[in-house]
């Protein structure tokens, strides 16, 4: 008797060192509760042996890993809480004994895999837990085949189970892992899918597709984003993207051009002003900052602000308060910030005319939107959404846009983005009438711009050429001045009004010339 008890604790040893080793080693891509149940075979004699785990959605009990069972007994075994002596097991938390199957009416033997007419078997279950509550269980059908003490087989049973554990917990934060990533994919291809159909970004090329996925993954997070980007890409639309995809969807989205502001009024625009702070404010006013409270505030061309106005900026997003102007009570808000710009902030920066410490307190996830001459493949995809949605504005019949037309649409270098390309479109629906082919004639500007970029050829007609000269020294003047219309106006000796009038014919925009000089 002494030497089958010696024996006994020497394999228990063994075993326990083992498979102590095996869970301890396992990888994500092994499988360990196999290894340990094989190695309970091992060293016991075990017949059988399975590892059963509680799924937490249906609460149903099934087999996670076995030995000695075929693929068609493991899929059999399946059990309610309380149900068999596994269900009982796993519900009580207590570990259970049956000296002889065939002689206890709680053993199931779903599994099939015992004949109980012909064989004596014992069989031995405990709980496995997990901070402090049964998530399965395990269990073997007679340990030591010399054993004569099925409660010393149940303790050592109870100390396997106690190592399983760490491995049932690995398998459940791999799985949880796992699912959230596949979760967010799903998210990602919602979204993506989603925007393209709704045309909120519309196209198809690599460019765009990027963008998309970037835009998914921060939309989540509450990160101040940076899209740089030249005029006229989306920068708004892509604000519009990363709010409604936020926790901050139902909240407000506030949006404000820095640009468009005079600079003794964007800190009243921003942070509010109280009555009589200034002259004509007759009444106390909210700025964005509180009007976006729980939810984003945009803001465009962030790198118009002057020095002054970009170190109240800062504080407000650091220390999340401010003051009204005039006012002494200080305002505590909860906002996310979206900033945008067609500048190089960086070159600003070094040049003293923005503030690296707002620099970096903006650029926490910068965003590229980038020109419609890096995403081709989006242009006639653009061009046919444009002319769908302006067919239902005006109840027109669905046009198509002929070959010519779309090759003189690729030829283009397209400066002022999708927003030219927008208005291009809706100058095409007009003159094609009550037409249904949109042609290179409905195209008239591109003719002669795609004429003079693309080819050695001269407009061919003396308006042509007069338009090409006018556009040059439009062009030039703006160039040198800066983007300055008024400037640009008087180097060439017309009127303000004038000049408004040809950068519309010519869809020039002066912010695309406020900082040409400087990169000569």
């Amino acid at each position: 008797m002494a030497d089958v008890n010696i024996r006994n604790e020497a394999n228990e040893l063994r075993l326990l060192f083992e498979i102590s080793q095996a869970l301890d080693g396992a990888d994500e891509l092994s499988d360990p509760l196999e290894d340990a149940l094989a190695l309970m075979a091992r060293y016991t004699g075990m017949m059988r042996g399975t590892i059963t785990l509680v799924d937490p959605e249906c609460a149903e009990i099934g087999v996670e890993a076995s030995y000695g069972l075929n693929e068609q007994e493991r899929d059999r075994a399946h059990y309610k809480l309380g149900e068999g002596i596994t269900g009982k097991v796993i519900q009580t938390g207590t570990g259970m004994v049956v000296p002889h199957v065939s002689e206890e009416p709680h053993f199931l033997n779903r599994t099939g895999a015992r004949d109980l007419q012909k064989e004596d078997i014992s069989f031995l279950c405990v709980p496995i837990i997990l901070k402090g509550k049964a998530v399965g269980a395990l269990s073997a059908d007679k340990l030591f085949a010399d054993s004569i003490c099925l409660e010393e087989d149940l303790r050592l049973l109870q100390v396997l189970a106690s190592l399983i554990s760490r491995a049932v917990q690995h398998r459940r934060d791999i799985r949880s892992r796992h699912a959230a990533v596949m979760e967010e994919n799903r998210r990602l291809q919602r979204m993506v899918h989603g925007s393209l159909e709704s045309g909120a970004l519309v196209g198809n090329s690599d460019a765009t597709r990027q963008l998309m996925l970037e835009i998914a993954r921060v939309s989540a997070s509450n990160a101040t984003v940076l899209i740089q980007g030249e005029s006229g890409t989306g920068k708004e639309l892509v604000a519009g993207l990363i709010h409604s995809n936020s926790p901050r969807a139902g909240r407000p989205l506030v949006k404000i051009n820095c640009a468009a502001l005079p600079e003794n009024l964007i800190e009243s625009e921003l942070f509010g002003h109280e009555r009589g702070a200034f002259t004509g404010a007759v009444g106390a006013k909210k700025g964005r900052f509180e009007i976006a409270h729980g939810g984003s505030l945009f803001l465009d061309e962030v790198g118009e602000l002057s020095l002054m106005a970009q170190a109240k900026l800062l504080r407000a997003l650091q220390e999340k308060e401010f003051e009204r102007v005039g006012g002494t009570k200080t305002l505590r808000v909860d906002v996310r910030l979206i900033a945008a710009t067609n500048r190089n902030l960086e070159e600003m920066v070094a040049a003293g005319r923005f503030r690296q410490d707002l620099y970096y307190r903006i650029n926490v996830f910068p965003l590229y939107s980038p020109p419609l001459r890096e995403r081709k493949d989006d242009i006639l995809p653009l061009a046919t959404y444009f002319v769908d949605r302006y067919n239902k504005e005006s109840n027109r019949q669905t046009m198509r846009i002929a070959p010519a037309a779309s090759a003189l649409l690729l030829g283009y270098a397209w400066p002022g983005n999708i927003r030219e390309l927008q208005n291009v479109m809706e100058r095409a629906v007009i003159l094609c009438g009550t037409g249904d082919v949109i042609d290179a004639s409905h195209l008239p500007f591109l003719r002669k711009e795609t004429v003079h970029h693309d080819s050695p050829l001269a407009p061919t007609t003396l308006n042509d050429a007069l338009a090409d000269l006018e556009k040059r020294l439009i062009v030039e003047a703006l160039k040198a001045e800066r983007g300055n219309m008024v400037r640009a106006a008087e180097r060439l000796g017309i009127t303000e009004r004038i000049i408004g009038l040809r950068m519309k014919t010519y869809a020039l925009g002066y912010r695309n010339f406020r900082h040409k000089a400087d990169d000569k």
